[in-house]
């Protein structure tokens, strides 16, 4: 791969990562219910989960790819209907005192972590972006073990950089965040991102 490739990779991961999902929702909620340290170790299990997609596209998904474009492009529009949906119910819900109390840490740092793999290996979101773009961005054909290490590293360090700032933010605001108003403009806001990454996912060649 050349550095091209791996910067297309990252800013693509970095934008998907950013727009609100039930990953984002969940650790927000975690970190509103339980505080920074659970919604830390849960973020590691989301890691945990992108990294296992990433695996299976290059491992095993690179003749699909080439081979099945019209099962992706039904994918790609899968996503942008589920991104749509996933707007909906922000504007309409989204989280809310009850979320933030059902996300509350049970166990330890194994159990969150568990908590975000199983979370992220279930996510839509997550499926539609190592399904159906990565493979757009990333050239399957030509990837080497070199490359794959460095597309870990970067998913890695990506994620952390996205996500850390969510949970840091809502473990230090958890007093303003838990109230209706700020909750209604966090989910109004999630949702139009979420629109424009529709928008933007339809948009694509």
């Amino acid at each position: 791969m050349t550095v091209t490739g791996f910067l297309a990779y990252s800013a693509a991961l970095g934008v998907a990562a950013a727009i609100p999902g039930p990953g984002v929702t969940a650790l927000v909620a975690r970190a509103l219910g339980s505080g920074f340290r659970s919604a830390l170790a849960m973020s590691f299990g989301l890691m945990l989960g992108d990294i296992t997609y990433l695996t299976a596209v290059v491992l095993g998904l690179a003749f699909v790819a080439q081979s099945f474009g019209m099962v992706f492009l039904a994918i790609k529009w899968a996503g942008v209907a589920y991104l749509a949906f996933l707007a909906w119910r922000f504007w309409t819900g989204g989280i809310s005192p009850e979320t933030i109390e059902a996300r509350k840490g049970k166990g330890g740092f194994v159990a969150n972590v568990v908590a975000g793999l199983t979370l992220t290996l279930g996510n839509p979101k997550t499926m539609i972006f190592y399904l159906a773009i990565t493979p757009t961005i990333v050239d399957l054909k030509t990837i080497t073990l070199a490359d794959y290490g460095i597309l870990v590293a970067i998913t890695v360090a990506v994620l952390f950089v996205v996500l850390v700032p969510y949970l840091a933010l809502a473990a230090k605001a958890r007093w303003f965040l838990k109230s209706p108003r700020a909750l209604k403009a966090l989910n109004r806001t999630a949702a139009g991102f979420m629109v424009g990454a529709a928008a933007a996912i339809a948009a694509r060649q």
